[in-house]
C-alpha cells in the first residue's frame, strides 16, 4: 500500500455552499471561489487509486464533520478597486478614500513615487474568510491622471520651459516649477530651442529612496505682437542673415 501527501497547492477552489458528492460519492466541480487549506503532513491511503482516496472515510471526516459540518477553513476573496489619483499626489503621495458599494470607505496610502497602473495590496481589506478562514486582500490599481506641462519617464520627469529671446541670447537665472515647488536655474548665454537642462534629484522616489532627475527643455518664443524695434534689429542683424538653421536638413 502506498500512501499520498496532499501538497500544500492541492487547495480545493469552492463557492459559498459546499459542493455535493455524485452519486458514486466522487466530489462534483468545485467553482473557483477562493482556497480551502488542508494540511501539508496529512497522509491518505490510495491503495485504490485517486477515486478510492476521496472516498475515504478518514477525508471526508477531516473536510467535513461527523454530523456534515463544515470544517473547511477558507481564505477570503480578493477585492479590485481602481483609483484616480493626481500626478503630484502620486509623485509625492497622498491619502485618498475609496468609496465601497456597500457605502463604507477604505482609506488608501499612496506611498509617493507611485506608478500609472501599479497595484497596491492592502491586506485584510477584502472579503471575509470562511469556517475562520483569514479576510482576503484589497487590490487597488492606480491611474495617474496627466499632467498640464509635467511628463514622466521612468524616475525622470520633463517639463518644456518657454524663455524669451534675451533670456535666450544673454542667459538668465529662472524660477523652473517642480514637483515639490519651484526651484532656481541658470540659463547659459547662447541657449537654443532644443536645449536640455538637468535639475538632479527633482524626478520620482526610488525604491532605493533616491530621486530620479528633471530635464527642462528650452524653447524660445517670441512676443505674440510684432515689436518693431526687434524687427528693424533683425533686418540689420547681418550675422542672423548668413545663418542657415535647416543645413542639416538639406539631401
Amino acid at each position: 500500500m502506498m500512501c499520498w501527501e496532499m501538497p500544500r497547492s492541492a487547495r480545493a477552489s469552492i463557492g459559498a455552499k459546499s459542493t455535493p458528492l455524485d452519486k458514486s460519492g466522487r466530489a462534483s466541480a468545485i467553482t473557483a471561489t477562493s482556497m480551502a487549506r488542508v494540511p501539508s503532513n496529512t497522509v491518505y491511503s490510495t491503495q485504490g487509486g485517486f477515486a478510492d482516496f476521496m472516498e475515504s472515510e478518514d477525508v471526508l471526516r477531516d473536510l467535513f464533520g461527523r454530523g456534515g459540518e463544515t470544517r473547511i477553513r477558507l481564505r477570503g476573496q480578493d477585492a479590485l478597486y481602481r483609483l484616480s489619483v493626481g500626478f503630484l499626489e502620486a509623485l509625492n503621495g497622498a491619502t485618498k478614500r475609496i468609496t465601497l458599494p456597500d457605502g463604507g470607505t477604505l482609506d488608501v496610502v499612496i506611498p509617493a513615487g507611485t506608478r500609472d497602473k501599479q497595484v497596491l495590496r492592502l491586506r485584510g481589506k477584502g472579503g471575509p474568510g470562511l469556517g475562520g478562514g483569514p479576510p482576503g486582500d484589497a487590490l487597488v490599481e492606480i491611474e495617474v491622471e496627466p499632467h498640464k506641462f509635467f511628463t514622466r519617464e521612468g524616475d525622470d520627469i520633463h517639463l518644456e520651459l518657454p524663455i524669451s529671446l534675451p533670456e535666450a541670447v544673454l542667459g538668465a537665472k529662472l524660477d523652473v516649477p517642480t514637483s515639490t515647488g519651484p526651484v532656481r536655474m541658470t540659463v547659459p548665454k547662447g541657449a537654443n530651442t532644443g536645449t536640455v537642462l538637468r535639475l538632479r534629484g527633482k524626478g520620482a522616489l526610488r525604491s532605493d529612496k533616491s530621486h530620479g532627475d528633471e530635464y527642462v527643455t528650452l524653447k524660445i518664443v517670441l512676443p505674440q505682437e510684432l515689436d518693431p524695434e526687434l524687427e528693424e534689429f533683425a533686418r540689420r542683424w547681418q550675422a542672423g542673415q548668413n545663418q542657415n538653421p535647416r543645413r542639416h536638413l538639406e539631401v
